[in-house]
């Protein structure tokens, strides 16, 4: 079933990949490592114009701490990502797709800000899973490291659907005991987008001029960076045709519909075996 789904934000290296080079982007910062495979498209990119990358990790898979023993232009911090980020310095890029809850991304949001802030650095950062199903509903990979005022009543084998703001239970798109949902989408303080949007208004309501863009495929993929920088004309040209755009969105609800319907067409095979 994995095989099936495009899920990586690696399927966006291109659009990064750009918005990096127009930055002229060499220091970057990945929080969330994974297998790596993002992880080589920065480092290849850092290396080329004579930078680095920093991934942030606590627990990343074997392959990525294979990979990066071999690769002079990683840095690896096993670090979770509210502890390491304020020790950073001089970040040109951000590239965040570690855990998606509200709580961890608003406060990587405002850490990577202030960060930028502190050190005279424009802000430029990509956020990955910013569509559903975690814009509006957190995902738990350690729930009780959330603080619970923070946290959402969860379940670890109820899934999500397209069609329905509470979990169903043995049904959807969902952890398999490796990761939790929260119980119900949207409200104050659930989802990735929810997180990056009530920080923005807080920016926003101290006068910074921030641009967001938000690509609706493949989970989400969304772009924040300062009006200001000598280089956000040239970015906003770049992701403003991909910004909310009707047809990718369409395309990405279609996807994730067929895929939802592979899942309940596994789980009724599951439940004859069992029979």
């Amino acid at each position: 079933m994995a095989d099936l789904l495009i899920h990586s934000m690696s399927e966006f290296a291109d659009i990064i990949v750009d918005c990096l080079d127009i930055a002229e982007a060499s220091r970057i910062v990945e929080i969330g490592a994974e297998f790596g495979g993002m992880s080589q498209v920065l480092a290849d990119f850092a290396g080329r114009h004579g930078g680095k990358l920093v991934s942030i990790d606590p627990a990343p898979k074997a392959e990525f701490l294979d990979w990066v023993q071999g690769s002079a232009q990683v840095e690896h911090i096993p670090l979770k990502s509210l502890e390491a980020v304020p020790h950073l310095s001089n970040v040109q890029a951000w590239v965040i797709d570690g855990d998606h809850n509200y709580y961890t991304v608003y406060h990587e949001v405002k850490a990577i800000d202030a960060v930028c802030r502190r050190d005279g650095m424009p802000l430029l950062a990509f956020f990955h899973d910013v569509s559903w199903p975690c814009a509006r509903r957190d995902q738990y990979y350690a729930p009780r490291e959330i603080p619970v005022e923070w946290r959402h009543p969860y379940d670890y084998d109820a899934g999500a659907h397209v069609d329905s703001e509470v979990l169903l239970p043995g049904r959807g798109f969902r952890g398999m005991g490796h990761f939790a949902y929260a119980i119900r989408s949207g409200g104050p303080r659930n989802g990735v987008l929810t997180a990056i949007e009530d920080a923005i208004g807080e920016f926003q309501g101290e006068g910074r001029q921030l641009a967001w863009a938000h690509v609706p495929a493949v989970f989400g993929l969304g772009i924040l960076f300062d009006m200001d920088a000598p280089w956000a004309a040239q970015i906003a040209a770049r992701v403003a045709p991909l910004h909310n755009n009707p047809l990718v969105r369409t395309l990405e609800e279609n996807r994730l519909r067929n895929y939802l319907r592979v899942i309940d067409l596994q789980d009724e095979l599951a439940a004859l075996h069992s029979v």
